[in-house]
């Protein structure tokens, strides 16, 4: 029976502002990746995404970004490589604290927005991120698309790396994201998501915007929790995969190579 992950950015509020819908989406997927901070969150989102985690069996994972509140992390910011690796360090350890208070751990990591991007095309950026989570905890997961520099970047260190594909996203030929200038950057019909990732889980590959099929691997499928449409699309794909016989786990019960 082969097996997946689902996996959320969430606890993408701010103090009394909310955004998306945490507790819907942590019902739905396997494992959630917590803003801490800088793009988004704060100690308080924080603790209360961790305990609704813990509550629904869900693995936990820090999601560090650009400190970049105005624009939700974004917004491309050109730093030394040693002050990304610091910036990672620190978000993943304030999400460690807020663990510890709760008697549990953090096991991965997904950077955000803009780092992420930024990650999978410039190799000094994606040594600094896959820098960063070794030197905190080596045995933290690594979650990366699969071929980018960030995927193997982690590798080249030894952490253990889940492969990413995201079911409300666009793709263009070369295999990276649409950007989110275009409105066709974001996928909000549950049934177009479901089908996409259909195609990634099932077939191992993705529909480019231009019809190309591009070949994939990926162990986790990341399912945006600030979109409105974040548990319609979850609830469309778990459901498909569930048709299909696809088990699902949180990310450290996968066998990651």
């Amino acid at each position: 029976m082969k097996s997946i992950n689902l996996n959320s950015d969430i606890g993408e509020g701010f103090g009394v502002y909310d955004i998306g819908n945490d507790n819907e989406m942590l019902k739905i997927v396997n494992s959630a990746n917590i803003a801490c901070g800088f793009h988004a969150g704060d100690p308080n989102v924080m603790d209360r995404v961790v305990k609704e985690s813990i509550r629904n069996g869900v693995s936990i994972g820090a999601h560090p970004g650009f400190n970049d509140l105005w624009g939700f992390g974004r917004r491309q910011i050109y730093m030394p490589p040693e002050e990304i690796e610091a910036a990672v360090a620190y978000q993943i350890g304030s999400l460690q604290a807020i663990c510890a208070i709760n008697n549990t751990r953090v096991t991965h990591v997904k950077p955000h927005g803009a780092l992420n991007n930024m990650s999978s095309v410039e190799p000094e950026i994606a040594a600094a991120i896959a820098g960063g989570i070794n030197s905190v905890d080596s045995n933290l997961i690594l979650v990366a698309v699969s071929g980018s520099f960030l995927f193997s970047a982690g590798h080249s260190l030894g952490l253990t790396v889940a492969a990413e594909a995201y079911a409300d996203r666009s793709y263009e030929d070369d295999g990276n994201m649409t950007s989110r200038k275009y409105e066709h950057a974001m996928i909000r019909d549950p049934e177009k998501a479901a089908d996409q990732v259909r195609n990634i889980v099932i077939d191992r590959y993705i529909v480019a915007n231009s019809g190309k099929k591009i070949p994939v691997k990926a162990d986790t499928i990341c399912i945006h929790g600030d979109e409105p449409t974040g548990p319609a699309v979850a609830q469309a794909v778990r459901k498909m995969l569930e048709g299909e016989g696809v088990k699902f786990q949180p990310l450290p019960d996968l066998n990651l190579v």
